[in-house]
């Protein structure tokens, strides 16, 4: 038990010890890991230091200055004993002078005063007892000028003077003052002393140092305790100022980067000190709203990368050198259910050995990356045709460490992959087989980019020389100017004259739009051959004209046969004065040549009108004035619709805007519409009888963009079930062996070519209209005249 109660009690014992070594070891620390503390006592201990240096020095200083001061003393006061003594010594009375050595030693801190012999002898002291004596040579006193042979006569006063402790253990000072011969000395009165003598005797004056000494005690206690006291009040006030200036706001900066390195709310720093400290404080604040700014970007980047890589539509894995799976994305996961630390190979190909040129073993030697196509067949047997990319991960020694390796599913891309090849080449090869020309042309240049099998063939190039030649090269000279307009706006082009690679001339109607190509929009043209169209389109327009002028004989030989009548009779009138030898007055003579020449000159008009209408048009189109052109019309037909009673009613508007066509075909149109127009007036008045009312009323115009001309009859109309049909081929109301059907659907074709219109409506209480419609040259645009319909 008593052991028991000696170990509990040791036991009991040992915890406060322990934690006085604890709380010690806890000071250490806090002292050891302490800024203020570290600059306290540096600061305190450097503060301490150099006050004891300066206290040191000063004292050291003091006392010897005091020293010094004593010595000053001592001096002046042996110089005045000597001077004292001078007189007595030399009136040679002894008693005078040993009095005066006796009183003046009388003093307290003199201890003694001898005065000496050239022998050594002492012959006047204030202690009585030591009179007579004679002192060793070798002695401290008489040694410091007999040490050397002969003696020096010569000593300034630190030789003169020694610091001793006397047999009473009281620490003295003494000073020799040599008694010197001088004139006063070596005559009379005095005791003759030789005059070559320098040195009489001596004066040794012992002062104690007791009260020098305490005095320069009781400074150095003072200096010592005001060091102490000033040492202690700075280093205070050093500790304050420290604590205040430096040791609060370093707390503060740690608290404040403490927070910012744990990533909590950072309010800033309330710094108002306008020192270094204060503009580091405001500095850690600005750096701390700005770590704490990136770092919430940071967050939100690292969150923001942590979904991409989770829920980025392939899976990405990361692998280490074996090949075993550091980290995957929820794809993989979901999609193969494997574990960290599983083979890749295993986890998601179900091999049991790597992959035959495997990327990532190929990125792990080269450190490069590396991009595959696989096809692969998965775990339900199916097969798969993947994309793998991998990229290097390296270490901060810049070694690579990790793999990451992207697989994206790309078999459904495969597929349409394939089937877009398949539907390329299907469209390729209805592209090439199109019965028409096709060019694909880029939207800057128009430079020809595509072109089909039948484009080489109409044009007779090859795919490399047309391939990169401008499509507006392939018009004609002045074709190019319009033509390019046109295609930019994507007109419809419904004839223009291309040139084919040998020269010849073709024609072609063309269709316009925009397509999406490879890497930008491009024109898509379709350019027909409408050669052989127009070809036929003019023998038809022709063998119309050639009918016409059939239909027109009568009509034209009445307008012959008046000039001709007219000739007739001016021939005979002229014959029969001849033939009777009678003379024809000159004036008559004339004014007949002038009607014989009018005549003629109407019926070669008449002849040359009716040849121009009857040859074949050349196709070219040029401004045009429809006033003009109807005019020519009529002076044809005027005498046909006079023979019928037909009244002709015409209005034609002066300053016309001319359109873009080609007058001898108009002439045409107009021709069709006046035979039309007849036939219907005298088809309606046959009906009605004689009352019917016979006109026919021609209008020319300008309507907004357009030149109109209107031409209508009193006849019967159109009826309304045949209204859309009158422009088809072939449709006519006429009996068998009057008409042909074709006029009026050539003349449709032919406005339509101009691009114009033509429309028939019926006019109440009277007959038929017909209204066309041609686009007035407009100058602004740039036409001219061509083969291009306007």
């Amino acid at each position: 038990m008593g052991k028991r109660t000696t170990s509990q009690g040791a036991t009991a014992a040992r915890p406060p010890l322990e934690h006085f070594a604890q709380s010690a070891g806890g000071l250490f620390a806090r002292i050891r890991c302490s800024l203020i503390t570290k600059l306290a006592i540096v600061s305190g201990a450097a503060l301490m230091f150099f006050f004891f240096l300066w206290s040191s020095l000063n004292m050291e200083a003091m006392e010897a200055l005091s020293m010094e001061n004593t010595i000053s003393d001592i001096d002046r006061l042996g110089t005045t004993i000597i001077l004292g003594l001078h007189d007595s010594m030399l009136t040679y009375t002894p008693d005078a002078t040993q009095e005066i050595v006796r009183n003046i030693g009388t003093q307290r801190a003199i201890r003694s005063i001898r005065v000496y012999n050239k022998r050594g002898e002492i012959k006047y002291s204030n202690q009585t007892t030591e009179i007579g004596a004679v002192t060793d040579i070798k002695q401290e006193a008489c040694y410091v000028c007999h040490r050397l042979e002969p003696p020096r006569s010569r000593l300034d006063i630190k030789q003169r003077t020694r610091v001793f402790t006397d047999a009473a253990g009281e620490k003295c000072i003494g000073i020799l003052f040599p008694i010197r011969n001088d004139t006063s000395c070596s005559g009379d009165p005095c005791h003759v002393h030789a005059p070559g003598k320098e040195i009489l005797g001596l004066l040794d004056m012992v002062v104690s140092l007791e009260g020098p000494l305490a005095n320069l005690s009781r400074f150095s206690r003072i200096n010592f305790l005001m060091a102490l006291a000033i040492a202690g009040a700075l280093f205070l006030i050093l500790f304050l100022c420290l604590h205040l200036l430096v040791n609060n706001p370093v707390r503060k900066m740690m608290r404040a980067t403490r927070s910012i390195a744990r990533g909590e709310g950072f309010a800033g720093l309330d710094m108002r000190q306008c020192d270094e400290m204060g503009e580091l404080g405001r500095a850690i604040g600005a750096m701390g709203r700005e770590v704490l700014s990136k770092q919430a970007e940071l967050a939100r980047q690292m969150k923001r990368y942590q979904e991409l890589f989770e829920h980025v539509p392939c899976t990405i894995t990361v692998q280490d050198r074996d090949l075993r799976l550091v980290s995957y994305n929820q794809l993989f996961s979901g999609e193969f259910h494997a574990r960290p630390g599983e083979y890749c190979y295993k986890a998601y190909k179900g091999l049991d050995a790597p992959c035959p040129n495997c990327p990532v073993i190929r990125t792990f030697e080269d450190g490069l990356p590396h991009v595959t196509e696989e096809v692969t067949t998965a775990r339900d047997g199916s097969k798969r045709a993947l994309f793998v990319s991998t990229a290097p991960m390296t270490d901060a020694a810049g070694n690579v460490n990790a793999v990451m390796e992207i697989s994206l599913d790309i078999t459904s891309s495969k597929f349409l992959e394939e089937e877009l090849e398949r539907s390329r080449r299907k469209y390729l090869g209805i592209f090439s087989c199109i019965p028409t020309a096709l060019f694909v042309l880029d939207q800057e240049t128009l430079t020809i980019l595509e072109c089909n099998q039948k484009a080489l063939t109409v044009y007779g190039y090859s795919e490399k020389e047309l391939l990169g030649k401008r499509f507006t090269e392939l018009f004609a000279d002045r074709d190019r100017t319009g033509c390019e307009r046109r295609i930019r706006e994507q007109a419809a082009i419904d004839r223009a004259r291309h040139v084919r690679q040998n020269g010849d001339a073709i024609y072609v109607s063309m269709r316009i739009s925009t397509a999406a190509f490879p890497g930008n929009q491009v024109y898509l043209v379709s350019a027909t051959d409408i050669t052989r169209r127009l070809e036929t389109e003019q023998q038809l327009i022709q063998a119309s004209k050639m009918a016409t002028l059939g239909e027109m004989a009568t009509s034209v030989a009445h307008e012959l046969n008046q000039p001709m009548t007219v000739i007739q009779t001016i021939s005979d009138y002229l014959l029969r004065k001849t033939k009777g030898d009678a003379a024809v007055p000159r004036e008559l003579f004339t004014e007949m040549a002038e009607g014989i020449g009018r005549h003629i000159a109407r019926a070669t008009r008449i002849i040359n009108h009716m040849r121009e209408f009857g040859r074949k048009s050349d196709l070219v189109i040029e401004p045009v004035d429809l006033g003009e052109v109807l005019t020519r019309t009529l002076e044809l037909f005027t005498q046909q619709l006079k023979v019928r009673n037909i009244e002709v009613d015409c209005a034609i508007d002066p300053d016309l805007p001319k359109v873009m066509a080609e007058g001898n075909r108009l002439e045409q149109v107009f021709m069709n519409l006046l035979l039309n127009a007849r036939d219907a007036i005298e088809e309606h008045a046959g009906a009605a009888g004689s009352g019917a009312a016979k006109r026919v009323t021609l209008r020319v115009h300008a309507a907004g963009d357009d030149v109109a001309v209107e031409i209508a009859d009193t006849g019967g109309g159109i009826a309304p079930n045949i209204q859309d049909k009158i422009f088809e081929p072939f449709f006519t109301t006429k009996t068998v062996g009057k008409g042909t059907g074709l006029g009026l659907s050539i003349s449709y074709g032919i406005i339509k070519d101009y691009g114009g219109s033509i429309e028939a409506v019926n006019d109440p209480g009277q007959g038929a209209r017909f209204i066309i419609r041609l686009p007035r040259v407009r100058p602004e645009n740039g036409q001219e005249a061509g083969e291009l319909r306007a």
